[in-house]
């Protein structure tokens, strides 16, 4: 019988692949079992038996409990900043981030808040996760801000970077919540998209007349 030693190693690709595997089967069950029992009420050992793998493959891809629930983690703090730092040439931060956010909605993108009626209730029902989500807009806001400086050449500190961050991080977390609350009422997500789009022209042109020549490309 080989031993591991002298086993030829596997290529870099499917080792990868194997591992993207591994998260997601993990992610999955653990999602599955939020929504049956609730956030609060499962534990780690529950969810490695569910997906056939020992407790510390499951911590080892997911360090904290809240990261097998919101594993868009990362895309959702870099998103305005992304946003603002693939600009047009001539497009301002406002602009482009109002046309990333109807694209967001058109492709009900989990990150604008598409997320469905389960998942968002037991979200809503976990204050772990309600108080995760407040941190992930404030990271998002503080990422946004960081874009601004670099785009205008100022300080991450300055108070018209942090202004303009505020504004704009505060419309994209009410429309966030707005879409949340829509698929808790009920509403299908063609439909929610359709409200949503008509309400962000109005909430983004409520800062055009401060922010329609700020950061532009």
């Amino acid at each position: 019988m080989a031993t591991e030693a002298s086993l030829p190693a596997q290529p870099t690709g499917l080792r990868e692949s194997k591992k993207q595997e591994t998260r997601r089967l993990i992610s999955d069950h653990a999602t599955r079992l939020f929504i049956d029992q609730g956030f609060e009420q499962t534990t780690i050992a529950e969810i490695a038996a569910a997906a056939r793998v020992a407790k510390k493959t499951v911590t080892n891809y997911f360090p904290r409990k809240e990261d097998l629930a919101l594993d868009h983690q990362d895309a959702f703090v870099a998103s305005l900043a992304d946003a603002v730092g693939t600009r047009r040439p001539g497009e301002s931060a406002l602009a482009a981030l109002r046309r990333a956010f109807e694209d967001s909605v058109t492709a009900r993108d989990p990150v604008a808040g598409f997320s469905g009626p389960a998942f968002a209730r037991m979200v809503t029902d976990s204050p772990t996760l309600t108080a995760c989500l407040r941190n992930l807009h404030d990271q998002r806001e503080r990422a946004l801000g960081d874009a601004l400086a670099a785009a205008v050449g100022a300080s991450s500190d300055d108070i018209t970077v942090q202004t303009a961050a505020g504004l704009l991080g505060a419309v994209h977390r009410i429309l966030f919540q707005r879409i949340q609350d829509l698929t808790l009422a009920g509403h299908p997500d063609g439909e929610i998209a359709e409200t949503v789009t008509e309400e962000a022209a109005g909430a983004f042109g409520m800062l055009e007349p401060a922010l329609a020549h700020y950061a532009i490309a």
